[in-house]
């Protein structure tokens, strides 16, 4: 199956880079994807999975996860303020610290639950309009505004443009984290996560290429 050949990709690609793949963690993109998919994937062992939306990720995985040991869900896309309890809730990850509002919010949520979620922060390394996080000159002072308040910020998160190589992002990327003193690199999704683990990937979203295209 799909979830195969991508796990075969991403032990193949850590070797060549010289890396060991237990340090890689395979998230499989389940958002928009219907049930019918989502359980083949489980069944196969794939634990840690992605989703989008808060109220998606509950009204899949309330009921889901409990059937299988050991799911962990991440939250990769974009976060509003307003769904940052609920997310808190379900999520073992959020990929999508953007914003200083975010962060103050989470950090109260988490001084009311004594908990948080491991955080990424999202850097927009493409400077793009329409695409969220934060700018890479902004970037180290919003870690440290992030450590000022508490929060278990991982490491950080990118998207390259789409149509340019996404090699230089990457690498900008790793050397932020590096900076900055951070262990984890949320980057490369279906059609470059071999290059992003060449870069120094820790995290990789897959989606179309463990599912087919969504609907």
């Amino acid at each position: 199956m799909s979830l195969d050949l991508i796990r075969n990709g991403v032990a193949a690609a850590a070797r060549k880079a010289g890396r060991d793949p237990a340090g890689i963690t395979l998230i499989a993109v389940s958002k928009m994807q219907p049930e019918a998919r989502v359980l083949p994937v489980l069944q196969a062992g794939q634990r840690v999975f992605g989703e989008n939306r808060v109220q998606e990720a509950q009204s899949r995985w309330g009921a889901l996860a409990p059937r299988f040991d050991g799911v962990r869900i991440h939250v990769i896309g974009p976060l509003q303020t307003n769904k940052a309890r609920a997310a808190m809730e379900i999520a073992h990850a959020i990929h999508s610290l953007d914003r200083p509002k975010l962060a103050e919010t989470l950090a109260r949520l988490a001084q009311e639950r004594g908990a948080c979620p491991e955080l990424f922060v999202q850097v927009n390394t493409g400077r793009e309009s329409q695409k969220a996080g934060v700018l890479p000159e902004d970037a180290d002072g919003f870690v440290a505004r992030c450590r000022e308040l508490d929060l278990p910020v991982a490491g950080l998160m990118c998207i390259p443009p789409a149509g340019e190589d996404p090699a230089p992002h990457f690498d900008m990327l790793r050397e932020m984290a590096a900076r900055n003193g951070l262990a984890g690199l949320s980057m490369g999704m279906s059609g470059d996560y071999e290059t992003a683990i060449a870069h120094g990937a820790t995290h990789v979203r897959v989606g179309s290429a463990i599912f087919g295209a969504r609907d």
